[in-house]
C-alpha cells in the first residue's frame, strides 16, 4: 500500500529520532537494522559468492592471507563479531577484497599480486574489516530505505499540487540525490574505513607506512581508468594518501607498541 504524504513524513521523523548512532570516529549514523540481521545478510551473501566465483586452491597463498587476516581480526571488538572469521581467497585477477558482517572476508588473487608485502595486504584487509566495524553496510541500506520514502513523499506532493513535468523533476531529483548524498556518503565511508584499517593494521603489528605505498601502487594500476572524484564513490588515491599521512603519527605509535610483529610469507 502506498503511504500517504503525512504518514511518510511522520515515519521519516520517527526513524531519525529512534535510529541515530555514532560511528567509531564519532560521525552521526542512521542504522535501521540489527546486528543479527546484518550478520545473516553477510552469511547469505558470502555463501552465494562462494558458489559463483572460483575459490583458490593454492595452499601457500591461502596460508599467507590467513596469517595476515588472523592478526588483523584479533583486534576487532568482540561486540562487532565474537566468533571465528571465515576467510576465502578467490582465484581472480580482480584487485579487490571485501569483508561482510558475520565474520566473512574475501580476498582476490589479483590483490595479492599487486601487494608488495604483508603490510600492504594488511592495509586492504584492515580497511575492509573497518567497513564492518563501522557498520557501513547497515548505514547504506538504511539511507537507501529512507531516500526511497522521501522520494515517494516528494512525488505525491508534486502530483497532488498538479505541478507540470513532475516525472522529469523526480528524475532530476534522483540524480541530485545520487551526486549530492549517496556518492559523498560512499566517499565518507571509504575515508573512515581507511583510518579504522590504519589503526587495525598498526595494532596488529603491520607497518602502517606501507598503506601509503599501497595506494601509490593502486594509483599506477588505475591510470587512465578513473572518473572525477566528485562522481565517484571512492576518494582518489592522492586524497587517501593525504588522509593516511595525516593520521600516521598515531598509527606509528600503535605499531611500535604492538606486542606481536607477524611474519607472514608467501
Amino acid at each position: 500500500m502506498r503511504c500517504t504524504q503525512y504518514f511518510c513524513l511522520i515515519l521519516i521523523i520517527t526513524i531519525f529520532l529512534s535510529s541515530c548512532a555514532k560511528s567509531p570516529l564519532g560521525r552521526n549514523q542512521l542504522k535501521l537494522y540489527s546486528s543479527s540481521q546484518l550478520a545473516g545478510m553477510g552469511e547469505q551473501a558470502f555463501a552465494g559468492i562462494k558458489t559463483e566465483q572460483k575459490v583458490s586452491t593454492q595452499q601457500v597463498s591461502n596460508q599467507y592471507v590467513e596469517c595476515i587476516a588472523d592478526a588483523i581480526t584479533q583486534h576487532v571488538p568482540k561486540s562487532v563479531f565474537a566468533g571465528e572469521w571465515e576467510l576465502v581467497v578467490f582465484d581472480s585477477p580482480q584487485i579487490n577484497a571485501f569483508a561482510l558482517p558475520g565474520g566473512k572476508i574475501g580476498v582476490y588473487t589479483g590483490l595479492i599480486e599487486l601487494s608488495e608485502n604483508q603490510h600492504q595486504l594488511a592495509a586492504v584487509i584492515g580497511h575492509e574489516v573497518g567497513h564492518v566495524i563501522a557498520e557501513h553496510g547497515n548505514e547504506r541500506m538504511s539511507s537507501s530505505a529512507l531516500i526511497g520514502v522521501g522520494m515517494e513523499v516528494t512525488n505525491q506532493l508534486l502530483q497532488t499540487n498538479g505541478i507540470a513535468s513532475s516525472n522529469l523533476i523526480m528524475a532530476g531529483l534522483g540524480l541530485g540525490v545520487q551526486v549530492g548524498v549517496q556518492l559523498p556518503f560512499g566517499r565518507t565511508h571509504e575515508s573512515e574505513a581507511d583510518l579504522i584499517g590504519l589503526d587495525l593494521m598498526a595494532k596488529a603489528g603491520f607497518d602502517p607506512q606501507q598503506s601509503v605505498n599501497l595506494w601509490q601502487n593502486m594509483e599506477k594500476a588505475s591510470e587512465g581508468n578513473r572518473q572525477p572524484e566528485l562522481l565517484s564513490t571512492h576518494p582518489l588515491p592522492a586524497t587517501r594518501i593525504k588522509n593516511l599521512s595525516k593520521n600516521m603519527p598515531n598509527a606509528l605509535s600503535n605499531y611500535r607498541a604492538a606486542s606481536n610483529k607477524p611474519s607472514c610469507k608467501i
